[in-house]
């Protein structure tokens, strides 16, 4: 009687192997494998956006049509090689091969845990990382964002997120916006960013108006007409109040004003500047696209020379409209604004003389400057006037809190960004604006000036009044007068 064993059945050569074993007895097969359902899972995730009409976020419409389809596919091009590797491997005798059973079970578990692990993190991060990366708190997250963040915080735009104005159309614009955000991470590890940054219209880098503004603004909208009321405080001891009415004639592509010939359709205009801030402009180009006729005006004193070398830009928005979501104020203007809202009391003796001094000091830092100003506004009144002082101590306290505030809302030493570090082009008192082009120095060859007519864009109704009639018939007088804090 034999007491020697049956054989056992002989293995199936490899490439006898069913696919299946082959894909689960190499690592690298379970890494394409993974690839695919995030692929997949990503791409389930993200079709009830497509279907609401989501994918123009940039950042959406990047993930589903760029990245999705790269790891699909990567992930489609790893299983085969791995299962080549796992089949060589057994063709040399390296690893032991699986049967059809075990191969199932392990690849129900790698199915299992990839699916519940992409399903967790569709639902919990994806969509909260893509929309967090838009937002100001992300963006003003950097310490050198930190002007442009509290600006935008306190401007007519502060509900529009970032990639809205600074992300471009499609995958094009969201590659560029990361290439340009990787630059200044890069800068900022290695503390080599500029000081103050430049703005977005300076660096070249603004996305151009009709990807960005003319998405919410209608440019050929009828016409507009508003009134302006400009309230300024002397720096006298009783802080007296002037007003100036303005009718602004904003118009628009019917009734001219200011918009008028700015955003005419069949107009183009082209202007080059010797500053990357765009300040000087030394000549400017007009063309009528329907007739082909076209005027040039060179600044005087400027040569044909001079302008060969220099860029040429069409005009858009944002060459007047330059800080339409991160205004600074200047010290003047941002006293003013504060008597006449009320933030400051304008009863207080020379307030607007000393809370103007206080803020054109030069501090630090501004934990310096929320520490000086109260305490030299306190010290100035027991100082000149100490009867107000005994008084209305609490008062000036607290005025010194808002003046505090104005300033490290507007002045950040440690990135050197102080008053007027960023112009604004809109109107033509504090910065040139206006004047750039409508000074009355660009002259055509025949010495015709770029029209500097000042009504074209506003009549004065008052200026520099006490009492303008004008408020009181249109019923403003009265609300305004309710604002300012006695």
């Amino acid at each position: 009687m034999s007491s020697s064993q049956p054989p056992a059945p002989a293995s199936p050569p490899p490439t006898a192997r069913p696919f299946l074993v082959l894909l689960t007895s190499h690592w690298l097969s379970w890494v394409g494998v993974v690839l695919i359902l995030t692929a997949l899972s990503t791409w389930l995730f993200l079709f009830p956006l497509q279907m609401r009409g989501e994918t123009d976020n940039p950042y959406l419409g990047v993930l589903a049509f760029v990245i999705v389809p790269l790891v699909f596919f990567s992930g489609l091009a790893i299983v085969p090689l791995g299962a080549w590797f796992a089949r060589r491997r057994v063709r040399r005798r390296l690893a032991q091969v699986v049967d059809k059973k075990t191969a199932w079970t392990r690849f129900a578990v790698v199915f299992g845990v990839a699916t519940l692990g992409n399903l967790a993190i569709g639902t919990q991060v994806t969509y909260r990382a893509v929309h967090h990366m838009e937002t100001p708190q992300f963006c003003g997250s950097c310490h050198v964002m930190t002007p442009e963040a509290r600006a935008h915080a306190d401007s007519p735009h502060a509900q529009v997120t970032c990639a809205e104005c600074h992300v471009g159309d499609g995958a094009t614009g969201w590659i560029a916006s990361k290439v340009t955000g990787a630059r200044q991470f890069i800068d900022n590890l290695r503390d080599a960013y500029h000081r103050p940054i430049p703005s977005a219209l300076a660096t070249d880098r603004l996305v151009p108006a009709k990807q960005t503004c003319e998405q919410c603004h209608w440019r050929s909208k009828p016409g507009d007409v508003k009134v302006r009321v400009i309230e300024s405080f002397a720096a006298d001891e009783e802080n007296t109040l002037s007003q100036t009415v303005l009718t602004m004639h904003v118009g628009g592509s019917v009734l001219g004003g200011i918009h008028g010939r700015h955003l005419d359709e069949d107009l183009e205009i082209r202007f080059a500047s010797t500053d990357p801030a765009r300040q000087d402009i030394v000549w400017v180009e007009s063309r009528n696209k329907r007739t082909g006729e076209t005027k040039t005006y060179w600044k005087s004193g400027t040569t044909p020379e001079q302008v060969a070398g220099l860029k040429q830009i069409t005009m858009q928005c944002v060459d007047c409209h330059n800080r339409p979501a991160h205004q600074f104020q200047l010290p003047e203007r941002a006293v003013d604004a504060a008597l006449a809202g009320g933030a400051l009391p304008t009863t207080l003796p020379f307030l607007k003389k000393t809370a103007v001094a206080l803020l054109k000091s030069e501090y630090a830092s501004q934990a310096e400057a929320a520490q000086k100003i109260p305490g030299e506004l306190l010290a100035s009144y027991r100082r000149d006037h100490p009867e107000v002082f005994a008084r209305r101590e609490p008062e000036i306290a607290a005025a010194g809190g808002v003046l505090a505030a104005i300033h490290n809302r507007n002045v950040y030493p440690d990135l050197k960004v102080t008053w007027g570090t960023y112009p604004d082009n809109i109107g033509h008192t504090d910065f040139p604006g206006c004047f750039r082009c409508h000074g009355g120095e660009h002259l055509t060859v025949e010495e015709k000036p770029i029209t500097n007519n000042c009504f074209a864009c506003h009549f004065s109704s008052a200026v520099d009044e006490t009492e303008p009639e004008i408020l009181q018939a249109l019923g403003i007088q009265k609300m305004l007068s309710k604002a300012r804090k006695k």
